[in-house]
């Protein structure tokens, strides 16, 4: 059960104690994430988490690293299309101490004009990684040829021009527009004293004020059916298909990822047992969901060599087309609901998984997420549910996306 409670300053607070856990996990959930930029400030957001673990008014650089080591847990941070977050994970007598550092890192980084060069050079040289690993490409490929100019298709890190150019000022006010309390939430679970830590959260973050403002982007209602390729000479051909999906509200969030599930979303699923298996086409093929607030995609991927990137795109719509015609067994469907069901209990048997749960669910929902009402709408879900979010996932119009050699001659669509 999750206690809430709203600091003086708008910060929301979910927190769910869980004594049987011998870790507490503590995270700071703010709504900044690639899809709330501009062009301008595409990569932004992911710059200030990186600048943010550099030195602050009371300690370091080398003090923070320091300091995270001798906690003994995890501190770390990551930023996503919705989202960024800090947190950590100790045992409960480290707990003031993160909270400490967090807040810390939070509202009193320095963001001195050398610490910005030496990252700005850093992430220049992860977004060069990046070219380097030919699945993230495709990945970000795929969302440019589905989002057209929606913000959603911009890369998490920026690209290399935008990173290059920006100014320090610009991260400075990109900072104060959404790092607020009232954009924020924090989450905690596991082991923990509940009146400590109010007393904590209080006394780190509830002087902290709001300075910005942060809006919605308009949602996405159609695909334009774009494919884009990017020819290059590496030994595999990555291929992804990307149809209209869910958003996180959707009522149909339960189904298609049953649906998911039994398409592309285990070994027993049907693309990786008739491409892998018995075409022996691929090592890697797989389907997955992606929701946000306003929209969600279902994206299909697939690794394989040139020579077999035809035969295993015409696989992959041939699939496709079973599954609008044929429909679903009752086999596969108890099969892939069962699956979901474990696999979701299970993956709450941390606290940092527990906390990531309502924190972010309390970000983007506005309540944390309730994990037996989850089960009962995986429960819920029937096999006519699946059919039916097939017919409306996979009638519609996809976006494609195919980066190695030759690419450009291929008919993905």
């Amino acid at each position: 059960m999750c206690e809430e409670f709203v600091l003086a300053n708008g910060l929301r607070v979910v927190a769910e104690y869980i004594p049987h856990f011998p870790s507490v996990s503590v995270g700071l959930w703010i709504g900044a994430g690639s899809m709330y930029e501009t062009k301008e400030e595409n990569g932004l957001s992911h710059f200030v988490e990186h600048m943010l673990f550099k030195s602050t008014e009371n300690r370091t650089t080398r003090e923070i690293a320091v300091e995270m080591d001798a906690i003994g847990g995890q501190v770390n941070a990551f930023t996503s299309k919705e989202c960024t977050c800090y947190y950590a994970k100790v045992i409960a007598e480290h707990l003031d101490r993160a909270m400490s550092l967090l807040s810390d890192l939070l509202l009193h980084a320095k963001m001195e004009e050398e610490d910005f060069e030496k990252e700005r050079g850093v992430i220049l040289e992860e977004i060069a990684m990046g070219e380097d690993t030919p699945e993230d490409l495709v990945y970000d490929l795929l969302a440019e040829a589905y989002f057209g100019d929606h913000p959603l298709s911009r890369p998490i890190l920026g690209t290399h021009e935008q990173i290059a150019s920006v100014t320090r000022q610009a991260l400075m006010d990109f900072r104060k527009k959404h790092y607020r309390p009232d954009n924020t939430v924090l989450a905690i679970a596991g082991q923990f004293d509940l009146e400590r830590f109010k007393a904590m959260a209080e006394k780190y973050l509830g002087n902290w004020q709001a300075q910005g403002d942060t809006s919605m982007p308009a949602p996405v209602t159609s695909c334009s059916g774009t494919v884009l390729t990017k020819v290059k000479d590496i030994e595999q051909v990555h291929v992804c298909l990307s149809y209209p999906g869910v958003a996180q509200e959707d009522d149909d969030l339960y189904a298609l990822t049953v649906m998911n599930n039994l398409f592309g979303g285990g070994m027993s699923s049907r693309l990786f047992q008739r491409i892998r298996e018995e075409m022996g086409a691929a090592y890697s093929v797989y389907s997955y969901p992606s929701t946000y607030s306003n929209c969600g995609t279902l994206s299909i991927y697939a690794g394989t060599s040139p020579e077999m990137a035809q035969p295993v795109i015409d696989a992959l719509h041939e699939q496709i087309r079973l599954l609008i015609d044929g429909g679903i067994t009752d086999e596969e469907f108890t099969m892939a609901k069962d699956q979901l069901k474990v696999s979701y209990v299970l993956g709450l048997e941390s606290s940092s998984s527990r906390m990531s749960s309502i924190g972010r669910s309390k970000l983007m929902r506005g309540r944390p997420v309730d994990p037996q009402e989850v089960v009962r709408k995986i429960e819920a879900v029937t096999k006519e549910d699946v059919e039916r979010i097939i017919r409306r996932v996979l009638t519609k119009t996809c976006a494609a996306a195919a980066v190695g050699r030759k690419v450009d001659t291929l008919r993905i669509l």
